[in-house]
């Protein structure tokens, strides 16, 4: 059964601890060649889907352009029907693609109608367009911005942060090439993670509860809109040596894929048959191919068609004045279109086997079978996968959304103002890396290592020791041999080439550096492949050996020792490197480096935890004991001291270069132009779109009775005259007009039209504010009774003093006095003459008369009988219990004016409260009671 987006987003709350920080929210972008999902998280919010701005889950991965205007999405999908050459689509499969490489040739050919040029730096992909020339990474970084806005208004702040999912066969062409389109669209990218380990890892924390020990495995089958992945996935919980805690960890062992097997080719397949159907009509002499826009009109009927197969056994295709005006309904059967893609569902199986072959497992070992991406959903994919793998296939992963909520998990993991509960992801290599480099004075005859091998894990570090090159010399770095993957896919993959590296101080240092005493123990270069899949050469170092000799020499070397150690430990920690592989005849040192901060995990080979336990423990005896032979051997002959010095490096990429400098700034400043035009363009539509409206308001309301006697006869003339102007002005000379004119004829009429409509809410106002004042002055004369009565009692009359209270009554006299003369003014003025009496004037006598009665209800508040302690006796338990009580009861002296009355209720009214929550087991007397209890009653009636 699918997870419900409740469920999930209770879950994600379960599972994400958010900090009381002021940190920004962070996303996720889900980028495929079809579709594109935005995930968020913020400080007080879970992990969910943004909308778009038609409150829709998922966005068509589409821009068009027409007349110096973006569209993206549903707008552009609906653009590209009418003009298809100016929409693009399915970017994702030509980013870091040479203009040569078979994907291109494989795209031109399914879109025609797209006049594709070569970049004139990188031979690259370009779409040209009229004048306008627009590269991949222009358009993605376009795309990836409007996912920013979606993300910003689903969280109401700004967003900079975000993890992009990519495929996991992307190369370093790929990864560098999305990297730049996101700087492009200013975004910082925590990091590239792979589609299939972010669905693994949304699965996993579902499944957190049921992962141990033991090695669960799980295959994931997608197929999307262009391709299918198959990964085999292990769940385990494993001890981090350095949090010294266990943690589940995810780890990728076995990957499959077809690049070209998708949703997309099976559309493909039906558009073609759709579009033999209408020529086969004779409805129009014209051939449907030889119109792009016929053929983008198909493309789109083609995929409503497919979709509704997967539920249907038919369904009729139609569309409306699909050429020459003409219209075409025509029944599909699910019978045909399996037929038409025949030799696609060959293919279905295939990428299962390689994932079993990557990994070294068989079917029998996967404990699940999950299914996700839209393509799943065809039944007679499904009825492939069961058979090949006689397994249930499992649909408890949201399709579309899985990849976009596992990689926002990790973003929150990434930064810095969320914590979530850890959840360790181990990917894996897909294209092996190899360093070639020539002997000694011989470079004809290479030498080949192995960096990272096919399956191997990463993020990791690795080191190279080059232990008998004393010369400058150089090496390269390339892709091992792909030949696993097929010739036709190794041409996909484009250049094999990686990297070529120049070391330059090599002789200059081995002069310089090498003396008597002094051992070289190799030149180690250190590489790195980071969570984003993404290879660097980290630092070049000559390592030297030297025996301290003297106190003084031991003291000066120690510290170039330290200093050495220290550099060396920041780029490979410092853990003891092992070998991974060696040459008898060059006797050159391949060294590997793990970093400190991950796991291994066993491999699926492993016979059992036991077995494993005991080899670590006897390696570690066998460690330590050759480490004690080797210390008591150094100490007997001298202390050694290693000092590294670092080595100048040039290296050159070889692959699909990434936009330089000046491309950059070319392709930003078109962006930024782009949105600027855009800015300047809703402003105007903002103000035609105010100034139209605040017309036509106008003229409406200035036939009506009410608004018109607001008026004068030269203000209303001159208001119709306004209006009628600017409405023909609008539509005539105002076409071409600035903005600034809109804003400046709008701003001239609201002022004018202003002056009516506020004498209309005041007429209008008026008797509610009139009402209001009265109900004000009828509360304070009935609390005016009370206050007279208290000052009546014997035994109350300290309450109040006689100034107080016919100061009270003085004012509600004078607020009834000025209220009445007003109101008889306002009366015996026309509609169309200034206000005499404002609701604002009404609202101050209100707020005047409250103060002064507010006074005099916070002094009854603090009021308490004074102690008779000659007139009543008290018990002894009660008089332990009374508080002491305030002499002055809140007198004020007379002569207090009314400001000086509200200062002093603003500085006690919130201590009394605490008072009489301190005071509330006092039992007063009886009389005291009672009429404390009558006050009361009239208080909460006013």
């Amino acid at each position: 059964m699918r997870v419900s987006t409740s469920l999930v987003v209770i879950l994600s709350l379960a599972s994400i601890l958010i900090q009381n920080v002021s940190g920004a929210a962070v996303m996720s972008i889900d980028i495929g060649s079809e579709w594109m999902k935005v995930g968020v998280v913020s400080p007080g919010m879970s992990m969910e889907i943004a909308l778009n701005k038609e409150s829709k889950r998922k966005t068509p991965s589409v821009i068009a352009f027409r007349e110096k205007s973006r569209f993206f999405g549903d707008e552009a999908i609906t653009l590209a029907a009418r003009f298809p050459s100016s929409s693009y689509g399915y970017l994702l499969d030509l980013l870091g693609k040479d203009i040569s490489n078979p994907i291109v040739e494989l795209y031109k050919k399914r879109f025609p109608y797209y006049e594709i040029v070569p970049d004139s730096v990188r031979n690259t992909v370009s779409f040209k367009n009229g004048d306008a020339v627009y590269t991949i990474e222009e358009l993605l970084a376009q795309l990836l911005e409007r996912a920013q806005l979606f993300a910003q208004d689903a969280t109401g702040q700004p967003i900079q942060e975000c993890v992009i999912t990519v495929p996991g066969f992307f190369g370093q062409a790929e990864r560098l090439a999305l990297l730049s389109a996101a700087k492009l669209a200013n975004l910082k990218v925590l990091q590239l993670m792979n589609d299939y380990s972010a669905v693994a890892l949304n699965y996993g924390i579902f499944q957190r509860k049921n992962i141990n020990e033991t090695a669960h495995y799980v295959m994931f089958y997608d197929m999307g809109a262009s391709k299918t992945t198959v990964s085999i996935v292990s769940y385990q919980l494993v001890k981090d040596k350095v949090l010294r805690e266990t943690l589940p960890v995810v780890q990728i062992v076995g990957v499959g894929y077809d690049r070209t097997l998708g949703g997309l080719e099976m559309q493909l397949r039906l558009r073609d048959y759709l579009a033999d159907a209408f020529n086969d009509m004779k409805k129009t002499k014209q051939n449907v191919y030889e119109s792009p826009r016929a053929m983008a009109k198909l493309l789109k009927e083609a995929g409503r068609v497919k979709n509704v197969l997967s539920a249907n056994v038919d369904h009729y295709a139609q569309i409306e004045g699909l050429l020459d005006e003409q219209d075409f309904k025509f029944m599909v059967t699910r019978e045909k279109f399996e037929e038409l893609c025949a030799d696609l569902f060959d293919r279905v199986a295939a990428p299962v086997q390689k994932a079993l072959d990557a990994a070294g497992l068989t079917i029998d070992v996967i404990n699940q079978f999950i299914l996700f991406g839209g393509n799943t959903r065809t039944p007679k994919i499904q009825e492939i996968l069961k058979k090949k793998t006689n397994m249930e296939l499992s649909k408890n992963l949201n399709a579309d959304e899985a990849a976009t909520m596992g990689a926002v998990y990790r973003a929150a993991d990434l930064a810095t103002g969320f914590k979530v509960k850890k959840f360790i992801v181990k990917d894996a290599v897909l294209f092996p890396i190899n360093v070639v480099f020539g002997r000694e004075g011989d470079n004809k005859k290479l030498v080949t290592r192995t960096l990272f091998g096919p399956m191997n894990s990463y993020p990791q570090k690795k080191v190279i020791t080059f232990n008998k090159h004393k010369q400058d010399f150089g090496f390269t770095v390339n892709y091992a041999d792909l030949d696993y993957l097929g010739a036709k896919e190794v041409l996909n993959v484009g250049s094999l080439n990686i990297s070529k590296v120049e070391l330059t101080s090599v002789t200059k240092l081995f002069e310089e550096k090498i003396k008597e005493g002094i051992d070289s123990k190799g030149i180690k270069a250190h590489f790195a492949l980071d969570d984003s899949g993404v290879f660097s050469l980290v630092n070049v170092e000559l390592i030297l050996e030297k025996a301290a000799e003297s106190v003084e020499e031991k003291e000066e070397e120690g510290a170039f020792s330290k200093l050495g150690s220290t550099i060396s430990k920041l780029f490979g920690g410092d853990k003891e490197e092992a070998p991974v592989g060696t040459n008898e005849t060059e006797k050159e040192k391949t060294t590997t480096e793990e970093e400190t901060t991950t796991t291994p995990i066993p491999p699926p080979t492993a016979a059992n935890d036991t077995e494993n336990d005991s080899k670590e423990k006897e390696d570690k005896t066998k460690e330590s004991k050759n480490g004690k032979n080797d210390t008591t051997t150094t100490d007997q002959k001298s202390k050694v001291i290693t000092v590294k010095e670092p080595v100048e490096s040039q290296s050159e990429q070889l692959f699909i270069k990434t936009l330089d400098d000046n491309q950059f700034s070319e392709s930003l400043a078109r962006i930024l132009e782009i949105q600027m035009l855009e800015r300047e363009k809703l402003r105007r539509e903002h103000a035609v779109n105010s100034l139209e409206s605040h017309v036509i308001e106008a003229q409406q309301r200035f036939e009506e009775e009410e608004y018109i006697t607001c008026a004068t006869e030269k203000e209303l003339e001159e208001i119709k005259k306004m209006c009628s102007e600017i409405s023909d002005w609008i539509y005539e000379d105002g076409i071409d007009a600035a903005v600034e004119v809109f804003e400046e004829k709008l701003a001239s009429l609201t002022k004018k039209t202003n002056e009516v409509y506020a004498r209309h809410w005041e007429h209008n106002e008026r008797p509610e504010a009139i009402k209001a004042l009265a109900g004000m002055i009828n509360g304070s004369e009935h609390f005016l009774a009370t206050a007279r009565n208290l000052t009546k009692d014997p035994e109350k009359g300290d309450v109040f003093t006689e100034k107080e209270v016919e100061d009270l009554a003085k004012a509600i006299q004078d607020v009834i006095e000025w209220r009445d003369k007003e109101v008889e003014a306002q009366e015996k003025l026309p509609r169309n003459a200034p206000i005499k009496l404002t609701v604002k004037a009404l609202t101050d006598k209100m707020a005047f008369l409250d103060r002064e009665v507010k006074y005099l209800v916070n002094k009854i508040k603090r009021w308490r009988p004074k102690e008779k302690t000659k007139e009543k006796t008290i018990p002894v338990n009660e008089t332990q219990d009374e508080a002491p009580v305030e002499e002055n009861n809140g007198k004020q002296e007379e002569g207090t004016t009314t400001d000086e009355k509200e200062q002093d209720v603003e500085q006690i009214e919130e201590p009394v409260i605490v008072e009489q929550n301190e005071k509330e087991s006092i039992e007063p007397t009886t009389s005291t009671e009672a009429t404390e209890s009558e006050n009361k009653e009239e208080h909460s009636e006013l």
